[in-house]
């Protein structure tokens, strides 16, 4: 049987959902329960990009640290950036890194309030000692995992602002063209991709979220909105797109 942290995973009751001793997982969740499951677990890949607008626009702002362009400035034959200046490598960093400080806080959480708390379950339930990512312990698997969530994030958005460039929506200055379905779901499917692959003995990458997973994509261009709106209201974001 595997484990939490050393201890026997015994049967768990939780609102709409019923998780079973071992894998893979026997769920039953409502429309809701299941894609809100999902939010959690992928919360640091979902929150990548917020870690990314510190990590590529604070933090060199009060640092003096210049940002990092990842393309380099370079143009392809169309004669737009491949990614622009929105996507450096200060941001890449800063979105890893913030994702894998971000799963270690879901994985804390999780591991106290299993039962009581629904929705908030450990990332790693079912992970131990013999897989790959189990590094330093389980806070340093949780914060492995974070930031492979992050990377997939990060992959995603790229692929975006590629695309976007490609049909001639590029950034304006420090206003991003507005394209919510090329701005949300391919940094959604590639974060979710990224935990599938890499993750499938832990309760992230649990195939049965699959269907889930698809619930959420519908509902991420929404999320996706309101962060961008309440990065406008605090200040992150020049445009609350």
């Amino acid at each position: 049987m595997r484990t939490i942290l050393n201890r026997p995973v015994l049967p768990r009751s939780v609102p709409s959902l019923f998780l079973s001793t071992e894998p893979p997982l026997d769920l039953s969740m409502s429309f809701w329960s299941g894609p809100l499951l999902v939010l959690w677990l992928y919360l640091p890949g979902y929150l990548a990009n917020t870690a990314a607008m510190l990590g590529g626009k604070w933090i060199p702002e009060m640092t003096g640290i210049e940002p990092r362009p990842i393309d380099g400035g370079r143009r392809l034959s169309d004669g737009n950036r491949i990614l622009g200046d929105g996507k450096t490598w200060n941001g890449l960093a800063g979105a890893i890194i913030g994702a894998g400080f971000l799963c270690m806080f879901t994985h804390w959480i999780g591991e106290n309030h299993i039962v009581n708390e629904g929705i908030f379950l450990d990332p790693l339930i079912w992970a131990g000692p013999s897989d790959w990512f189990w590094i330093g312990g389980e806070w340093g698997a949780a914060f492995i995992v974070g930031t492979f969530l992050g990377l997939g994030c990060m992959i995603g958005d790229s692929l975006g602002s590629f695309i976007k460039r490609r049909m001639g929506k590029k950034r304006e200055g420090s206003e991003s063209s507005k394209s919510p379905l090329i701005d949300t779901l391919p940094f959604a499917i590639c974060t979710f991709t990224m935990g599938l692959l890499l993750f499938p003995d832990a309760l992230v990458g649990n195939t049965d979220l699959i269907q889930p997973m698809f619930w959420l994509l519908i509902l991420t261009p929404l999320i996706h909105r309101m962060t961008n709106v309440f990065g406008y209201w605090v200040g992150l974001k020049e445009v609350p797109y």
